[in-house]
């Protein structure tokens, strides 16, 4: 072989494999976009039609409440679970497994058959704990080097079609013959095409499969032992407080001080809206820098902020609502950046994402309910507003020590 040959060889066989470097990324990207679509809408199109439920089942105000906040207790209950769920079918078939466990429940939960929306229900918030654990774990894998923009993105995506969903449900139900079944049935479809599109990655190379079994037995550090994996923890808990709050009481609150129900119901879609593009705007911020301290503690400061605001200042609305929807939309992108940004290797991070996910989604459970009790308690909305704004005050402060440059386990010397 001469000199020119053996040189085209090598320029050929580098950009063969950039190629297929490129394909490759391209199809997990679309895999991980496709995940994204089904991890909110399939639960929050659900509060649209939840009185034309109620009317159905002749379900009571306290059974209607529970069925909506089911998916929640599923989240913190099963969360914990998908770590080693992904560890016995490696992480590529649980992923692909909880896409089929969801599809299920959507079927099951729009079946005329009595108790099925409960069995439904509660199968999806199971599906969806695993799915929501497991994604900041395919992100540790396929995109070390840009976490946090593609968390951006699958964030910014599930936002979207969480708010499509909540926007077409309706006129679905009041349309078609099947009603509120129909129009929460029709998502299994977003899951069947995640599912197929998915489908290669269950055929993967026994290569690929020996280096994740390798990694997968390492040993590592638990996160439920570590003082940073309880900081990163608490960020995530107090973030969800901060977005289910503004999502179960905005719309209330606003009717309170005399906004039209339709009015205070386009706030709540900017609100969502403003949520996607903070999202995005995050995902590109956040890998500037040498951690993400900053940016942590700025939007926590931005929910302090909004709550406070509602509370002294209730004329000045839309400022709050915008700078609630930016702060809660940067949050949650921080918080599972976090779960890969402060791990060593993909099974860590599945570890922290399931602690931190559990522990989370409990307290964004038990946030509402609290604001609620003290709306209660107080007979008006300042002390409901000045607790929560207290909440967001340790949020920030907390967000600024998780948001250091340090992995669990390692000798953080930085």
């Amino acid at each position: 072989m001469t000199n020119r040959e053996g040189v085209k060889k090598i320029h050929d066989d580098y950009y063969q494999q950039k190629g297929r470097r490129t394909a490759r990324f391209g199809l997990a990207y679309i895999g991980l976009l496709l995940i994204a679509v089904n991890l909110r809408v399939s639960f929050v199109s659900v509060g649209p039609v939840l009185t034309n439920i109620s009317s159905d089942l002749e379900l009571s105000s306290t059974a209607a409440g529970f069925l909506s906040g089911l998916p929640l207790i599923a989240f913190a209950v099963f969360s914990p679970m998908a770590p080693a769920f992904a560890s016995r079918l490696g992480l590529d078939r649980a992923l692909w497994t909880s896409l089929l466990i969801l599809s299920l429940g959507i079927v099951l939960r729009s079946l005329t058959v009595s108790g099925f929306i409960w069995v439904g229900t509660a199968t999806i918030g199971l599906a969806i704990a695993f799915l929501n654990v497991l994604v900041p774990s395919l992100v540790k894998r396929d995109f070390p080097g840009r976490v946090s923009r593609v968390t951006g993105s699958y964030t910014a995506t599930q936002a979207a079609f969480a708010a499509i969903g909540a926007a077409v449900v309706v006129p679905v139900a009041q349309t078609s013959p099947g009603g509120w079944r129909l129009a929460l049935g029709i998502w299994v479809g977003l899951s069947l095409l995640a599912m197929g599109v998915l489908m290669p990655w269950l055929r993967r190379t026994s290569e690929d499969m020996a280096q994740n079994t390798a990694l997968t037995d390492s040993p590592y550090k638990s996160p439920w032992a570590s003082m940073l994996g309880w900081q990163v923890t608490i960020f995530m808990g107090l973030q969800s407080i901060a977005f289910y709050v503004l999502m179960a009481w905005l719309p209330t609150l606003e009717q309170s001080l005399g906004v039209p129900a339709k009015v205070a119901g386009i706030h709540l879609s900017a609100f969502l809206l403003v949520n996607v593009f903070a999202s995005l705007a995050a995902g590109v911020i956040l890998h500037r820098g040498p951690n993400q301290q900053f940016i942590s503690a700025l939007s926590g400061i931005l929910t302090f902020v909004t709550f406070l605001g509602l509370a002294l200042a209730p004329d000045l609305m839309l400022l709050w609502v915008f700078l609630g929807a930016l702060g809660c939309g940067s949050l949650i992108v921080i918080a599972l950046s976090m779960f890969s940004l402060r791990t060593a290797s993909h099974p860590q991070a599945a570890s922290l994402s399931g602690m931190a996910q559990s522990v989370g989604y409990a307290l964004g459970a038990a946030g509402p309910v609290m604001f609620g009790g003290l709306h209660d308690v107080s007979g008006g909305w300042s002390l409901p507003l000045l607790v929560t704004a207290g909440i967001m005050a340790i949020l920030a402060v907390t967000g600024w020590f998780a948001g250091r440059d340090r992995v669990i386990g390692a000798r953080n010397l930085r």
